[in-house]
């Protein structure tokens, strides 16, 4: 395994923000890294790049003690924080320089302009980083983070404040990374991880809640049935409540609702009856699972 957590924790001032954690990510795989803000995904990555030592557990990167050989580790990881820390006043090139050196790259002319095709800042390259959209200084850091051609790639929100083209380029580029290395990113937009990921885990408090392929995880939770469904007019819900206590039901548009239950019961007879008793018709219905965001509200609220 490219990345290795076993019974890892971490703690501040007596609070732990990350609690017994175990995970493991192999090379080829992108692993969606979820949860709540203060959840402690940020402290977990943070210990994967040697960045925090951990208190408890071990933690290893292609098979690198984290605790001895942050070194060694360095050479194998690329990171992108949070909150991508750039020197403003350097130009976009000299700075992929400065990077580069600090590596020791070896022909650093040629990976860097490589670096600045993939990651589409071709024409920003001769401006300063304080001149750059934020958008841009993203690509900047996910450049940097890239320059060594490391095996582990960790990207905390790597496509904050870009606009809907530079997605599509961005996501391209992390499904292509993550064919020949080991990807894990953190995000708050779940449609990125539905498109993107291998696989999802999710923490909550410090807490390891869920370590499941996207597919397994929604049959795993096929329980909970999510009907849309469009009356022909509209209908009192506080009488469909009443009749189905536990469900939750949202009017996504005109006569149009969106209902869901976790009885495990599934309610098209139901909601026809219901229909029939109000004198109503139904004119669609479907039922699909839920979606990341959904069993993520779920886990976590």
């Amino acid at each position: 395994m490219s990345v290795k957590l076993s019974h890892v924790s971490k703690s501040y001032s007596g609070k732990k923000a990350v609690d017994n954690i175990s995970l493991e990510v192999g090379r080829g795989e992108i692993l969606g890294f979820l949860g709540p803000n203060g959840a402690g995904k940020t402290t977990t990555m943070k210990m994967i790049t040697c960045y925090l030592g951990q208190d408890e557990g071990e933690i290893s990167v292609c098979g690198l003690d984290a605790s001895s050989e942050q070194a060694e580790i360095a050479k194998h990881i690329g990171y992108l924080p949070e909150h991508n820390p750039l020197y403003q006043d350097l130009y976009v090139k000299e700075y992929l320089h400065f990077v580069a050196g600090i590596h020791k790259i070896a022909n650093k002319s040629k990976v860097i302009n490589s670096l600045i095709e993939q990651t589409g800042i071709g024409l920003e390259q001769h401006k300063r980083i304080n001149q750059l959209s934020k958008g841009y200084r993203q690509r900047v850091g996910l450049a940097q983070a890239m320059i060594n051609d490391p095996d582990v790639l960790i990207l905390d929100e790597p496509t904050s404040g870009l606009d809907p083209n530079q997605l599509i380029d961005i996501r391209k580029l992390i499904q292509e990374l993550g064919a020949k290395k080991t990807v894990i990113f953190s995000t708050h937009i779940m449609q990125e991880v539905q498109a993107l990921c291998d696989r999802v885990t999710i923490i909550n408090d410090g807490q390891l809640v869920v370590d499941e392929s996207i597919e397994s995880l929604q049959s795993h939770m096929s329980g909970d049935h999510v009907i849309t469904v469009r009356f022909e007019s509209s209908i009192s819900l506080d009488k469909l409540r009443t009749k189905h206590k536990g469900i939750r039901i949202d009017e996504i548009e005109k006569n149009t609702y969106k209902i869901s239950s976790d009885s495990g019961i599934p309610l098209n007879a139901e909601l026809f009856d219901f229909a029939v008793a109000e004198e109503n018709r139904i004119l669609e219905m479907k039922t699909s699972a839920l979606s990341v965001e959904e069993i993520f509200q779920k886990l976590t609220l």
